[in-house]
């Protein structure tokens, strides 16, 4: 058995909200169907805008350039929910493939799976503030565009 079916098992065990979007009967792939009111769902957008709201207050605050930031309670619990975050876009991805949708928002949410430790690890890694700045409005970037994808009304196809 390969370890992402292992892992997608695991995940969907987990989290009740994932099982109950994996028991929707499966859409027509040309049909443009928002999964924004659904449970797994909308606890992705509330946890992205969320941690959203956290960067976007270092970014004001300019808290990143403090010595020991990265040591501290805050961004200690920030990187274990972002982290959280990844791994639950990853269910969303896997629970709209499990269906046989055919939209691009399956293939944002496996992306922004991988790209949130990507951002965390870029803002780790930044040598000096401008670096962090930088690194900071990237993440927001990437919160936000994880709210949007799930929030915007499906299109048709074209």
């Amino acid at each position: 058995m390969s370890c992402g079916i292992v892992l997608a098992a695991a995940l969907m065990l987990s989290d009740p909200a994932v099982a109950e979007a994996a028991r929707l009967p499966p859409v027509a792939a040309d049909a443009p169907v928002s999964v924004a009111h659904e449970p797994l769902f909308v606890d992705l957008v509330q946890r992205s805008g969320g941690l959203k709201a956290i960067v976007d207050g270092w970014i004001a605050s300019g808290e990143a350039d403090r010595a020991g930031f990265f040591a501290g309670a805050a961004y200690t619990a920030f990187k274990t929910q972002a982290t959280d975050l990844a791994q639950r876009d990853l269910q969303g991805h896997l629970v709209l493939k499990q269906r046989g949708t055919d939209n691009d928002l399956k293939c944002i949410l496996r992306g922004i799976s991988e790209d949130i430790p990507v951002k965390v690890a870029a803002l780790e890694d930044a040598s000096d503030a401008a670096a962090r700045k930088l690194a900071l409005a990237e993440l927001s970037y990437l919160l936000n565009d994880n709210v949007e994808v799930i929030t915007s009304p499906p299109q048709p196809a074209a």
